[in-house]
């Protein structure tokens, strides 16, 4: 019903509320107050009627003659003013006595009969005026009136301000839900159990065009080919609320949830996720593929490996390898990152020239890279792959005008059905190119089992090795230093020894590479600081003590402190401690490497440059820092008198000694024939198995009182030779004229 229909109505109900109030209860006043008037005035007439016809009984011929009797016989007394007139009147209609005079208009009669021995002689007439019952009627008729005027209020003011006061609510609401409708992401649709529209919004409209209005589902949108889109749901499968994701013919994709309205049709909602469903796309594109290469990265491989690998049981065969760049770090140190990402961006461009569209190549991280290849005949096809991958690597690349050479190495790895997990194939690539690396570089190699069982050997050396150090299993050896003239005991060098619980005594030729490469030298190190100081410290005042220094000791930046503490520990003075160290601590940074050498020359230390000779550069760096020693590396002396040459370069370098104010010292003396060769040719100190092999500590007493005392000791000042922290090196064994020296 229309809202003018509802206002209407309300006033007619008002209306006759307000009428049936003012009316009936003055009418209903005046029936009642008029039916009681009437009651009470037959009551009398029938009195004086009765009292007359005893009258009349007694004078029954006289009786119409007797007219002041009779007015006595039917008088009435006076009762709250009520004026009653009564006349009789006979049967032929004449008045025979009227009791009083006229009454105010209008005037309310009664009848009654007078009736002797049981005939009607005449009648009684008894009349009372009404005029008070019409004023009361009135005043009562004002009071309804007013009533009826508030019943109108009530009936039709009060609804119709409750009516308004609903209907601007529920229009708010309307307008509100309106607008959510219309401000809705999703377009919408109502439809009744005929399935005709009744309710949508303007996404809906936006989305599809204005449908006809009350359209049917089938009809809904003529032309637009969308009739799946409005299937109505099936109440008896509930799975079928969700419509699922359609793409139409313009390219859309349309999300759809339907629901049911219980006996009264049904909604559904239609959401345009096609930027969604595309940016999903590219999410999923660059979670699974590499930004910068745009190649598959680690999670696209690793989901490729689980699809591929079942195939693994139906007798296709498989090859995984894992390539890393040799070089790559010089060009990103040297060009810069953007040279390197253009470089990596080449690479990749290379790969995928060389292989299959087939093959899965995939970046890892950083410069390594994995290709999957499968269908082809192994191992011919992972071999002639990983040759060609090798060569197209070994091409000069040009990155903005800089032509650069890098390589690359290989690890190969054949999957068979034992092989159950891409993590295996990787780790078994993993080991292949750590051998591919070690045999130079720009090779690849094929995995085979022996090389997992040298990784096993490997891992449980580092184990072990870190077991050492909480154990405390490490041992300082000392070798004795003797002056080339008299034979006078100079100092010792501390050389490190591990024995192991199992294998017992193992060479620092085989723990110190290991140590170096996983960082435990540097704790290694300075725990030999500490202990060949805490040594030296009970010995004579003229012995000193030379540790050999690793380079890796010289990264962390802690070293100067570390000798400070193991001096001052010891209660050792810093003249009688010498460090020796290697060129190849001089190459990895020139400025900081020799700032720490000055800084540990002020100290009052002593420095020395050991396996003088070998290296490339020595003579450039006796020339920067001011080195107190140079030691001849023992090939030199191992080879005296047999190899043309040594005496020349022994000889050419205790000259450059001498000439630079710098003590030489030869090791690895064995024989006689080498100690009066060096001492002939200037050497200040010897050192080898001649005088000593390296010894345990508490065989050091013995040594010092083999040897003569320095008579100038003081005026030499102490020596210290501390082994590198870890860094051992090879001598010959006594037998055979070589030593093994560590």
């Amino acid at each position: 019903m229309r809202l003018p229909h509802i206002r209407n109505l309300v006033s007619g109900i008002g209306l006759l509320v307000a009428l049936v109030t003012a009316l009936a209860v003055p009418v209903g006043y005046f029936a009642v107050r008029s039916s009681d008037a009437a009651a009470a005035l037959g009551f009398k007439a029938s009195l004086s009627a009765g009292r007359a016809a005893k009258y009349i009984f007694t004078y029954e011929r006289l009786w119409q003659y007797q007219q002041v009797r009779l007015a006595e016989m039917i008088e009435l007394p006076d009762e709250r003013g009520e004026r009653v007139r009564q006349r009789i009147v006979d049967l032929t209609g004449k008045v025979v006595l009227q009791e009083a005079g006229d009454l105010p208009f209008p005037v309310q009669m009664v009848r009654q009969p007078i009736v002797v021995r049981g005939e009607t002689v005449a009648w009684l007439e008894a009349e009372t005026t009404q005029r008070p019952l019409l004023v009361s009627t009135g005043l009562v008729a004002v009071v309804s009136s007013v009533l009826g005027l508030l019943a109108w209020l009530t009936v039709r003011l009060l609804p119709l301000r409750v009516l308004d006061q609903t209907l601007l609510r529920l229009s708010t609401e309307s307008a509100r839900f309106q607008a959510a409708l219309d401000n809705m992401t999703q377009g919408l649709c109502l439809f009744d159990a005929r399935h005709r529209l009744v309710v949508h919004n303007r996404r809906f409209v936006a989305m599809f065009g204005a449908p006809a209005a009350g359209a049917a589902a089938s009809g809904l949108l003529p032309g637009h080919h969308l009739g799946r889109l409005f299937v109505p749901p099936d109440p008896q499968r509930p799975d079928e609320q969700d419509g699922g994701t359609h793409e139409l013919a313009d390219g859309r994709v349309i999300q759809i949830s339907r629901q049911a309205v219980a006996g009264e049709g049904w909604v559904a909602t239609f959401e345009d996720v096609t930027e969604r469903k595309r940016s999903g796309e590219r999410l999923s594109h660059m979670a699974r593929h590499d930004a910068l290469t745009g190649l598959p990265n680690r999670v696209l491989f690793r989901e490729h490996m689980e699809r591929v690998l079942p195939r693994l049981r139906r007798g296709e065969p498989l090859a995984v390898l894992c390539l890393d760049l040799d070089g790559f770090k010089g060009v990103n140190d040297t060009l810069g990152h953007p040279a390197g990402d253009e470089l990596l961006r080449a690479v990749s461009r290379r790969l995928r020239d060389s292989t299959r569209e087939t093959d899965l190549v995939a970046r890892l991280g950083g410069d390594e890279f994995a290709i999957v290849q499968v269908g082809a005949e192994q191992p011919q096809s992972a071999a002639a792959l990983a040759d060609r991958l090798v060569e197209a690597l070994r091409e000069p690349f040009d990155l903005q005008g800089q032509w650069v050479e890098i390589g690359t190495s290989i690890g190969v790895v054949l999957a068979d059905e034992g092989m159950g997990t891409a993590d295996e194939l990787l780790r078994n690539g993993d080991i292949a190119l750590y051998r591919a690396k070690a045999a130079g570089r720009g090779t690849w190699r094929l995995f085979e089992p022996e090389m997992d069982t040298e990784i096993q050997k490997r891992r449980q050396a580092e184990i072990d090795l870190r077991r050492a150090i909480a154990e405390e299993q490490f041992e300082v050896h000392y070798q004795p230093l003797i002056e080339a003239r008299g034979g006078v005991l100079t100092g010792f060098e501390a050389l490190l020894r591990w024995h192991h619980p199992e294998r017992g005594m193992i060479s620092p030729a085989e723990f110190i590479p290991l140590a170096e490469e996983i960082g435990l030298i540097r704790a290694i190190g300075a725990w030999v600081l500490r202990k060949a100081c805490a040594d030296a410290a009970g010995w004579p005042g003229h012995v000193r003590i030379a540790i050999n220094l690793s380079p890796v000791q010289f990264v962390n930046g802690h070293l100067v402190q570390e000798v400070e503490q193991a001096l001052a520990s010891a209660g050792l003075a810093a003249s009688r401690l010498e460090l020796e160290i290697t060129e190849s601590v001089l190459l990895q940074d020139n400025d900081a490497t020799l700032g720490v050498l000055h800084r540990l020359h002020d100290l009052g230390v002593r420095i020395s440059m050991d396996d003088f000779g070998t290296g490339y550069s020595s003579l450039s760096y006796l020339r920067r820092f001011p080195f107190d020693k140079i030691k001849i590396d023992q090939s030199f002396v191992r080879n005296l008198g047999g190899e043309k040459g040594s005496i020349e370069i022994i000889r050419a370098v205790v000259g450059l000694g001498k000439a630079l104010g710098m003590n030489v010292l030869a090791e690895g003396v064995e024989t006689a024939e080498q100690r009066g060769i060096l001492e002939v040719e200037g050497c200040d100190e010897l050192q080898g198995y001649l005088f000593s092999q390296p010894r345990p500590v508490r065989d050091v007493p013995a040594i010092i009182a083999a040897h003569p005392m320095a008579r100038d000791a003081a005026a030499r000042g102490p020596l210290l030779v501390v082994d590198n922290a870890g860094e051992g090196r090879a001598e010959a064994a006594p037998s055979g004229g070589a030593a093994a020296r560590a």
